[in-house]
Protein backbone atom coordinates (compact mmCIF):
# COMPACT_ATOMS: atom_id res chain seq x y z
CA UNK A 1 0.00 0.00 0.00
CA UNK A 2 1.22 3.51 -0.82
CA UNK A 3 -0.93 5.27 1.74
CA UNK A 4 -2.50 2.72 4.13
CA UNK A 5 -5.32 4.18 6.22
CA UNK A 6 -7.71 2.77 8.83
CA UNK A 7 -11.35 3.37 7.90
CA UNK A 8 -14.17 2.93 10.41
CA UNK A 9 -17.44 1.67 8.87
CA UNK A 10 -19.40 1.36 12.09
CA UNK A 11 -19.24 -0.19 15.58
CA UNK A 12 -16.57 -2.89 15.59
CA UNK A 13 -16.10 -2.63 11.81
CA UNK A 14 -12.87 -1.16 10.43
CA UNK A 15 -10.63 -1.90 7.45
CA UNK A 16 -7.06 -1.02 6.52
CA UNK A 17 -7.29 0.33 2.98
CA UNK A 18 -5.04 2.08 0.52
CA UNK A 19 -5.86 5.62 -0.60
CA UNK A 20 -3.99 7.94 -2.96
CA UNK A 21 -1.09 9.91 -1.51
CA UNK A 22 -2.44 13.44 -1.00
CA UNK A 23 -1.18 16.38 -3.01
CA UNK A 24 -0.67 19.96 -1.91
CA UNK A 25 -3.54 22.17 -3.09
CA UNK A 26 -2.83 25.33 -1.10
CA UNK A 27 0.48 27.17 -0.93
CA UNK A 28 0.58 27.14 2.90
CA UNK A 29 -0.13 23.41 3.25
CA UNK A 30 2.31 20.68 4.20
CA UNK A 31 2.20 16.91 3.92
CA UNK A 32 3.25 14.99 7.02
CA UNK A 33 4.55 11.44 6.89
CA UNK A 34 2.79 10.15 10.01
CA UNK A 35 4.93 8.07 12.37
CA UNK A 36 2.81 7.64 15.53
CA UNK A 37 -0.86 8.03 16.41
CA UNK A 38 -2.17 7.98 19.97
CA UNK A 39 -5.32 6.15 21.02
CA UNK A 40 -7.77 8.42 22.82
CA UNK A 41 -10.96 7.60 24.69
CA UNK A 42 -12.91 9.08 21.80
CA UNK A 43 -11.32 6.50 19.47
CA UNK A 44 -12.73 3.80 21.74
CA UNK A 45 -16.21 5.35 21.52
CA UNK A 46 -15.93 5.35 17.73
CA UNK A 47 -14.65 1.77 17.63
CA UNK A 48 -17.25 0.45 20.06
CA UNK A 49 -20.25 2.65 19.20
CA UNK A 50 -19.57 4.20 15.80
CA UNK A 51 -19.07 7.72 17.07
CA UNK A 52 -19.94 10.27 19.72
CA UNK A 53 -23.20 12.01 18.95
CA UNK A 54 -22.99 12.01 15.16
CA UNK A 55 -22.19 8.46 14.05
CA UNK A 56 -20.16 7.21 11.11
CA UNK A 57 -22.26 6.24 8.09
CA UNK A 58 -21.19 2.81 6.75
CA UNK A 59 -21.56 4.17 3.21
CA UNK A 60 -19.15 6.99 4.07
CA UNK A 61 -16.39 5.40 6.19
CA UNK A 62 -14.04 7.64 8.13
CA UNK A 63 -10.28 7.52 8.78
CA UNK A 64 -9.76 7.62 12.55
CA UNK A 65 -7.07 9.22 14.73
CA UNK A 66 -6.34 12.76 15.89
CA UNK A 67 -3.25 12.53 18.14
CA UNK A 68 -0.33 12.34 15.75
CA UNK A 69 3.30 13.13 15.05
CA UNK A 70 5.46 12.71 11.99
CA UNK A 71 8.00 14.15 9.59
CA UNK A 72 7.40 16.84 6.96
CA UNK A 73 7.34 15.10 3.58
CA UNK A 74 6.62 18.05 1.30
CA UNK A 75 5.64 21.71 1.59
CA UNK A 76 3.64 24.29 -0.33
CA UNK A 77 5.32 27.13 -2.19
CA UNK A 78 4.64 29.74 0.54
CA UNK A 79 5.59 27.62 3.58
CA UNK A 80 8.35 29.17 5.70
CA UNK A 81 7.95 27.85 9.27
CA UNK A 82 8.97 24.24 8.54
CA UNK A 83 11.01 22.39 5.95
CA UNK A 84 11.13 18.88 4.55
CA UNK A 85 12.57 16.51 7.14
CA UNK A 86 11.42 18.45 10.23
CA UNK A 87 9.84 16.42 13.02
CA UNK A 88 6.46 17.83 14.00
CA UNK A 89 3.49 17.45 16.32
CA UNK A 90 0.13 18.06 14.66
CA UNK A 91 -2.72 20.17 16.02
CA UNK A 92 -5.57 18.26 14.37
CA UNK A 93 -8.30 20.92 14.13
CA UNK A 94 -8.35 23.53 11.36
CA UNK A 95 -10.68 26.54 11.89
CA UNK A 96 -12.08 28.83 9.22
CA UNK A 97 -10.15 31.89 10.58
CA UNK A 98 -13.01 34.19 9.47
CA UNK A 99 -15.95 33.66 11.84
CA UNK A 100 -16.58 35.69 14.99
CA UNK A 101 -15.15 32.98 17.28
CA UNK A 102 -11.94 32.79 15.26
CA UNK A 103 -11.57 36.58 15.12
CA UNK A 104 -12.16 36.76 18.89
CA UNK A 105 -9.24 34.39 19.48
CA UNK A 106 -11.37 31.37 20.43
CA UNK A 107 -10.83 29.37 17.26
CA UNK A 108 -11.54 26.11 19.10
CA UNK A 109 -15.20 27.23 19.07
CA UNK A 110 -15.25 27.77 15.29
CA UNK A 111 -18.60 26.45 14.01
CA UNK A 112 -17.01 25.13 10.81
CA UNK A 113 -13.92 23.62 12.43
CA UNK A 114 -12.46 20.74 10.43
CA UNK A 115 -11.32 18.41 13.19
CA UNK A 116 -9.56 15.15 12.39
CA UNK A 117 -11.79 12.07 12.46
CA UNK A 118 -15.05 14.03 12.76
CA UNK A 119 -18.10 12.66 10.95
CA UNK A 120 -19.33 12.84 8.33
CA UNK A 121 -16.32 13.55 6.15
CA UNK A 122 -13.25 14.97 7.94
CA UNK A 123 -10.70 12.19 7.86
CA UNK A 124 -8.21 11.64 10.67
CA UNK A 125 -4.51 10.97 11.05
CA UNK A 126 -4.39 7.16 11.14
CA UNK A 127 -2.87 7.16 7.68
CA UNK A 128 0.62 7.28 6.21
CA UNK A 129 0.38 10.77 4.68
CA UNK A 130 -1.69 13.63 6.13
CA UNK A 131 -2.22 17.19 4.86
CA UNK A 132 -2.27 20.12 7.30
CA UNK A 133 -1.85 23.90 7.20
CA UNK A 134 1.69 24.93 8.15
CA UNK A 135 0.48 26.95 11.16
CA UNK A 136 -1.07 23.82 12.69
CA UNK A 137 2.10 21.74 12.71
CA UNK A 138 4.70 22.42 15.38
CA UNK A 139 8.37 21.68 14.91
CA UNK A 140 9.69 19.70 17.86
CA UNK A 141 13.22 19.95 19.28
CA UNK A 142 15.84 17.54 17.95
CA UNK A 143 16.10 15.90 21.37
CA UNK A 144 12.35 15.11 21.52
CA UNK A 145 11.31 11.83 19.95
CA UNK A 146 8.18 11.37 17.87
CA UNK A 147 6.60 9.03 20.41
CA UNK A 148 6.58 11.85 22.95
CA UNK A 149 5.44 14.38 20.35
CA UNK A 150 2.12 12.50 20.09
CA UNK A 151 1.45 13.55 23.69
CA UNK A 152 1.61 17.26 22.87
CA UNK A 153 -2.07 17.01 21.88
CA UNK A 154 -3.48 15.79 25.24
CA UNK A 155 -0.99 18.05 27.04
CA UNK A 156 -2.52 20.98 25.16
CA UNK A 157 -5.96 19.89 26.42
CA UNK A 158 -4.57 19.97 29.95
CA UNK A 159 -2.99 23.40 29.40
CA UNK A 160 -6.34 24.72 28.19
CA UNK A 161 -8.14 23.31 31.26
CA UNK A 162 -5.60 24.66 33.75
CA UNK A 163 -5.63 28.09 32.12
CA UNK A 164 -9.43 28.15 32.26
CA UNK A 165 -9.19 27.26 35.97
CA UNK A 166 -6.92 30.30 36.45
CA UNK A 167 -4.56 28.27 38.63
CA UNK A 168 -2.21 30.63 40.42
CA UNK A 169 1.05 30.25 42.31
CA UNK A 170 0.60 28.52 45.66
CA UNK A 171 -2.99 27.45 45.03
CA UNK A 172 -4.68 24.11 45.72
CA UNK A 173 -6.18 22.07 42.88
CA UNK A 174 -8.26 18.89 42.89
CA UNK A 175 -8.32 16.86 39.67
CA UNK A 176 -11.02 14.21 39.31
CA UNK A 177 -9.96 11.35 37.04
CA UNK A 178 -6.46 9.95 36.60
CA UNK A 179 -6.56 9.00 32.95
CA UNK A 180 -4.23 10.62 30.42
CA UNK A 181 -5.88 14.05 30.47
CA UNK A 182 -6.41 14.07 34.24
CA UNK A 183 -2.79 13.17 34.91
CA UNK A 184 -1.60 15.85 32.52
CA UNK A 185 -3.94 18.41 34.13
CA UNK A 186 -2.33 17.64 37.47
CA UNK A 187 1.18 17.88 36.02
CA UNK A 188 0.45 21.15 34.21
CA UNK A 189 -1.16 22.64 37.35
CA UNK A 190 2.03 21.84 39.27
CA UNK A 191 4.17 23.28 36.51
CA UNK A 192 2.17 26.51 36.55
CA UNK A 193 2.58 27.02 40.27
CA UNK A 194 -0.01 25.02 42.20
CA UNK A 195 1.42 24.13 45.62
CA UNK A 196 -1.02 21.28 46.23
CA UNK A 197 -2.52 18.93 43.67
CA UNK A 198 -4.92 16.23 44.84
CA UNK A 199 -5.74 13.52 42.30
CA UNK A 200 -9.03 11.62 42.74
CA UNK A 201 -9.90 8.31 41.13
CA UNK A 202 -11.84 5.14 41.95
CA UNK A 203 -8.92 2.91 40.90
CA UNK A 204 -6.08 2.63 43.40
CA UNK A 205 -3.53 1.58 40.74
CA UNK A 206 -4.12 4.81 38.85
CA UNK A 207 -3.58 6.85 41.99
CA UNK A 208 -0.32 5.03 42.71
CA UNK A 209 0.96 6.03 39.29
CA UNK A 210 -0.30 9.58 39.77
CA UNK A 211 1.83 10.00 42.90
CA UNK A 212 5.02 9.66 40.89
CA UNK A 213 3.88 11.35 37.69
CA UNK A 214 2.33 14.44 39.27
CA UNK A 215 4.04 14.52 42.68
CA UNK A 216 0.61 14.86 44.21
CA UNK A 217 -1.61 13.74 47.04
CA UNK A 218 -4.34 11.24 46.24
CA UNK A 219 -7.86 10.43 47.34
CA UNK A 220 -9.89 7.27 46.77
CA UNK A 221 -13.57 8.23 47.05
CA UNK A 222 -16.33 6.15 48.58
CA UNK A 223 -18.66 5.62 45.64
CA UNK A 224 -21.43 4.56 48.04
CA UNK A 225 -21.26 7.86 49.94
CA UNK A 226 -22.77 11.20 48.95
CA UNK A 227 -20.83 13.80 47.03
CA UNK A 228 -20.98 16.15 50.00
CA UNK A 229 -19.53 13.46 52.28
CA UNK A 230 -16.64 12.80 49.88
CA UNK A 231 -15.97 16.52 49.51
CA UNK A 232 -15.89 17.04 53.28
CA UNK A 233 -13.61 14.02 53.61
CA UNK A 234 -11.17 15.50 51.08
CA UNK A 235 -11.07 18.81 52.92
CA UNK A 236 -10.74 17.14 56.33
CA UNK A 237 -7.93 14.69 55.58
CA UNK A 238 -5.89 17.28 53.69
CA UNK A 239 -6.54 20.07 56.17
CA UNK A 240 -8.12 22.52 53.75
CA UNK A 241 -10.74 24.20 55.88
CA UNK A 242 -12.04 26.83 53.49
CA UNK A 243 -12.19 24.69 50.34
CA UNK A 244 -9.82 24.27 47.42
CA UNK A 245 -9.01 27.03 44.94
CA UNK A 246 -9.75 25.09 41.75
CA UNK A 247 -11.35 21.86 40.58
CA UNK A 248 -10.73 20.25 37.19
CA UNK A 249 -13.18 17.45 36.49
CA UNK A 250 -11.56 15.07 33.98
CA UNK A 251 -13.62 11.90 34.42
CA UNK A 252 -17.08 12.91 33.22
CA UNK A 253 -18.64 11.16 36.23
CA UNK A 254 -21.68 12.78 37.87
CA UNK A 255 -20.49 12.04 41.42
CA UNK A 256 -17.13 13.66 40.66
CA UNK A 257 -18.75 16.82 39.32
CA UNK A 258 -20.96 17.07 42.38
CA UNK A 259 -18.07 16.42 44.76
CA UNK A 260 -15.96 19.07 43.07
CA UNK A 261 -18.59 21.75 43.56
CA UNK A 262 -18.88 20.93 47.26
CA UNK A 263 -15.08 20.88 47.68
CA UNK A 264 -14.46 24.35 46.24
CA UNK A 265 -13.96 27.48 48.28
CA UNK A 266 -16.24 30.47 47.92
CA UNK A 267 -15.47 32.10 44.58
CA UNK A 268 -13.47 29.09 43.40
CA UNK A 269 -12.97 27.92 39.82
CA UNK A 270 -14.55 24.77 38.38
CA UNK A 271 -13.64 23.45 34.91
CA UNK A 272 -15.49 20.57 33.26
CA UNK A 273 -12.98 18.76 31.06
CA UNK A 274 -14.26 15.17 31.08
CA UNK A 275 -17.26 14.09 29.03
CA UNK A 276 -19.73 11.54 30.39
CA UNK A 277 -23.50 11.49 30.26
CA UNK A 278 -25.08 14.33 28.29
CA UNK A 279 -27.09 15.42 31.33
CA UNK A 280 -26.18 15.28 35.02
CA UNK A 281 -27.55 16.71 38.26
CA UNK A 282 -25.48 19.36 40.01
CA UNK A 283 -25.83 20.92 43.49
CA UNK A 284 -27.14 24.23 42.20
CA UNK A 285 -27.57 25.81 45.64
CA UNK A 286 -23.92 25.23 46.60
CA UNK A 287 -22.79 26.48 43.22
CA UNK A 288 -24.85 29.67 43.54
CA UNK A 289 -24.19 30.45 47.19
CA UNK A 290 -20.44 30.10 46.68
CA UNK A 291 -20.63 32.17 43.49
CA UNK A 292 -18.39 29.67 41.74
CA UNK A 293 -16.88 30.39 38.35
CA UNK A 294 -17.82 27.42 36.17
CA UNK A 295 -16.33 26.83 32.73
CA UNK A 296 -16.68 24.20 30.09
CA UNK A 297 -13.50 23.06 28.35
CA UNK A 298 -13.36 22.17 24.67
CA UNK A 299 -10.09 20.93 23.18
CA UNK A 300 -7.48 23.71 23.05
CA UNK A 301 -7.16 27.26 21.80
CA UNK A 302 -4.73 30.05 21.05
CA UNK A 303 -1.33 29.48 22.63
CA UNK A 304 -2.15 26.12 24.24
CA UNK A 305 -0.05 24.01 21.86
CA UNK A 306 2.89 26.39 22.17
CA UNK A 307 2.74 26.24 25.97
CA UNK A 308 2.34 22.45 25.97
CA UNK A 309 5.41 22.06 23.78
CA UNK A 310 7.39 24.46 25.96
CA UNK A 311 6.45 22.64 29.18
CA UNK A 312 7.55 19.32 27.66
CA UNK A 313 10.73 20.73 26.12
CA UNK A 314 11.81 22.27 29.43
CA UNK A 315 11.04 19.08 31.38
CA UNK A 316 8.22 20.49 33.51
CA UNK A 317 5.84 17.85 32.12
CA UNK A 318 7.12 14.43 31.03
CA UNK A 319 4.32 12.71 29.08
CA UNK A 320 6.62 10.06 27.56
CA UNK A 321 6.25 8.12 30.81
CA UNK A 322 2.54 7.70 30.02
CA UNK A 323 3.24 5.55 26.93
CA UNK A 324 2.26 1.97 27.75
CA UNK A 325 2.44 0.15 24.40
CA UNK A 326 3.20 0.63 20.72
CA UNK A 327 1.22 -1.43 18.19
CA UNK A 328 2.03 -1.72 14.45
CA UNK A 329 -0.41 -0.03 12.07
CA UNK A 330 -1.73 -3.30 10.67
CA UNK A 331 -2.93 -4.29 14.16
CA UNK A 332 -4.49 -0.95 15.15
CA UNK A 333 -7.67 -2.59 16.41
CA UNK A 334 -5.60 -4.31 19.11
CA UNK A 335 -4.54 -0.91 20.42
CA UNK A 336 -8.17 0.26 20.45
CA UNK A 337 -9.19 -2.84 22.38
CA UNK A 338 -6.37 -2.41 24.90
CA UNK A 339 -7.57 1.11 25.63
CA UNK A 340 -11.19 -0.03 25.79
CA UNK A 341 -10.23 -2.59 28.45
CA UNK A 342 -8.34 0.02 30.46
CA UNK A 343 -4.95 -1.56 29.78
CA UNK A 344 -2.11 0.93 30.17
CA UNK A 345 -2.39 4.69 30.11
CA UNK A 346 -1.50 5.81 26.58
CA UNK A 347 -1.33 3.25 23.79
CA UNK A 348 0.27 4.27 20.51
CA UNK A 349 -0.02 2.99 16.94
CA UNK A 350 3.14 3.03 14.84
CA UNK A 351 2.81 3.81 11.16
CA UNK A 352 5.88 1.81 10.11
CA UNK A 353 9.03 2.79 8.28
CA UNK A 354 9.15 3.25 4.51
Amino acid sequence: MQNPSWFLYGPGSAKLQDVPIPTIKHEHDVIVRIKYVGVCGSDVHFWRHGGIGLKVNPSQPLILGHEASGVISSIGSAVQSVKVGDKVAIEPGFPCRRCKACKNGTYNLCSTMKFAAAPPDTHGCLTKYFVAPEDFVYKIPDEMDLEEAVLVEPTAVAVHAVRLAKVGYGESVVVFGSGTVGLLCGAVARALGASRVIMVDILRKKLEFAKTFVECETFLPNIEATAEHNANHILDIFGISEGVDAVIEASGAELSAQTGIFALKTGGNYVQTGIGKSKIEIPILALSEKELRVRGCFRYGAGDYDMALKLIREGHVTPNSLVSSITPLEHATIAWEKTARGEGIKNLIEVGDD
